[in-house]
């Protein structure tokens, strides 16, 4: 079996790219200067104009990015990276990227009378904030860059209708599909095509995770999709932003920031990852940051967050989960699997990827006693939309029972049927499985993202780790047999790391958010 300490996150030089994403978010042209204050961009050469009622005062800041690195010395290189972060700082924290082009009303009042009051309009489209008797607007920011980011946006939208009913209209919008322009639409594909390239998505994740790089990224692209994003996100009016993806926090706040929304909007984060996570998943300007574990708690402290902005409640699953689990006999009758035997639950994520076939066969080997000619345990397989693998397995005549099934809605009671999983390493079917009660056996992971995630349930004598399928069913020929007391002390870990009712913490967390915020007198004129 592979020792989990070795899996490693050797960081990747980046400065290929970082000298690729400055060229690319200087080396254009942008809007010339209006009267909204901002810059005029030219080929290597920034200058941010004057904000009204500072005729007398002009900041500029210059520099070249066509200097002959070549025939600099070391110090001359160090002052032009320095230089270039400090422009990068300047122009994150005080003028926000393309925003000429996203009007909010005309002159310093931000979209306000002079009063203070009055309609946020973006392109004609209204923001008037919450009435009273009117249902608050809780507006979910996702992307399908995996399953886990879909997922836990449902686990939200079903614990509000539990607890809240109409109180609280949910939406869910991929921002990135829904509401950008081409190519920046075509997030989820790309992220597909570089996960299935390992060595391209390790490039891009740890390239990527630099604040200079991903700061500079976002300026750029923020220029961009500035217009189509704030169309996007005030055509809900939303009262709360929930982001449960990395690449939902910098642009919207931006947005937020330009328009003067972040005291009126709460936005929120809500990390998916349970270990390892990519520095993007932090801003400082969110009013809160829902963070699945201590690890992750000191990774947001360390990007800069206060602890006020923090809390650690949990990785949010379906509430369906936090309901009293039916017997196992019950749950195995309806399924149409053995009452009897053991079983363990053999999972390829929605798509029915990895070595499922392989490790099924090998688990028909282990779990088959030869001397008694009778199985000591059985298999249920789920496949997801791998229509192709399903009827495969479903050809093979097997000496053990194995119940083959396809896409899975009602995936609390296949684990309530089970007594142990085989899964990659995925946030969502960990935090799940430890809510079961469930001893895991991880077969792979992503890198980057689900790195931490093996050590953290194999330290925490939760499972155990290979990506051998012959290990992996004598793992499981063991536990059902002369190792049972290791299988039932994982499960007995595994339930006191478990959170069940994380997503319940966190939606009652936002209404009090709101409750506090006090939405009503800060945007209507009217109250």
């Amino acid at each position: 079996m592979q020792n989990p300490s070795t899996v490693s996150q050797d960081p990747i030089p980046a400065f290929d790219l970082v000298t690729q994403l400055s060229h690319f978010a200087f080396n254009r042209k942008f809007h010339l200067s209006n009267s909204d204050g901002f810059s005029s961009f030219k080929p290597n050469f920034v200058r941010f104009a004057p904000f009204r009622g500072s005729v007398n005062r002009r900041r500029a800041v210059s520099f070249s990015l066509n200097a002959n690195i070549r025939n600099s010395t070391a110090s001359g290189i160090g002052r032009i990276v320095n230089e270039f972060n400090r422009v990068i700082k300047f122009h994150c924290d005080r003028i926000p990227i393309g925003f000429a082009s996203v009007r909010v009303g005309s002159g310093e009042s931000n979209g306000m009378s002079e009063d203070g009051c009055g309609v946020l309009e973006v392109e004609g489209l209204p923001l008037n904030g919450v009435e009273n008797g009117s249902p608050k607007k809780v507006l979910i920011l996702m992307s399908d860059t995996g399953g886990g980011h879909r997922a836990s946006a449902e686990a939200i939208k079903a614990a509000f209708n539990e607890e809240f009913g109409y109180e609280y209209q949910v939406f869910v919008t991929d921002l990135w599909t829904d509401h950008t322009p081409w190519p920046f639409n075509q997030l989820p594909k790309s992220y597909n095509f570089l996960v299935k390239h390992g060595s391209l998505w390790k490039m891009t994740y740890y390239g990527t995770a630099p604040r200079v790089v991903h700061q500079s990224n976002f300026a750029a692209t923020s220029t961009f999709i500035a217009r189509e994003v704030a169309k996007g996100l005030m055509k809900y009016q939303p009262d709360i932003i929930i982001s449960v993806h990395p690449l939902m926090q910098h642009v919207p706040l931006r947005i937020l920031r330009a328009k003067g929304l972040l005291n009126k909007i709460v936005f929120t984060t809500v990390v998916t990852d349970l270990s390892t996570c990519h520095p993007t998943w932090f801003h400082k300007l969110v009013t809160r940051c829902y963070c699945p574990t201590s690890e992750v708690e000191k990774r947001a402290l360390k990007a800069g967050l206060k602890p006020s902005q923090i809390k650690v409640y949990g990785l949010p699953v379906r509430p369906s989960f936090v309901k009293p689990i039916r017997p196992k006999v019950e749950l195995r009758r309806e399924l149409g699997m053995d009452e009897d035997l053991p079983a363990v639950l053999l999972m390829g994520g929605g798509e029915g990827m990895g070595p499922i076939e392989a490790t099924a066969r090998a688990l028909g080997d282990a779990l088959y006693d030869e001397n008694l000619g009778e199985p000591i345990g059985q298999v249920l397989v789920i496949c997801g939309h791998n229509k192709k693998l399903a009827n495969k397995l479903l050809s093979i005549d097997w000496k053990i029972p194995v119940k083959v099934e396809g896409f899975i809605t009602k995936m609390e009671e296949c684990m309530g049927a089970c007594d142990c999983i085989i899964t990659k390493a995925g946030p969502g079917t960990i935090a799940e499985a430890m809510i079961r009660g469930l001893p895991i056996i991880l077969n792979d992971y992503i890198a980057g993202q689900e790195v931490g995630n093996v050590p953290y349930v194999v330290e925490n004598g939760c499972g155990k780790f290979s990506k051998s399928p012959k290990e992996i069913a004598n793992i499981v020929a063991q536990w059902f047999g002369p190792r049972a007391d290791e299988l039932k002390a994982m499960s007995q870990n595994a339930l006191k790391l478990a959170r069940p009712d994380a997503v319940f913490k966190i939606v009652h967390d936002l209404h009090e958010l709101v409750r506090q915020r006090n939405l009503v007198p800060q945007f209507s004129c009217t109250t």
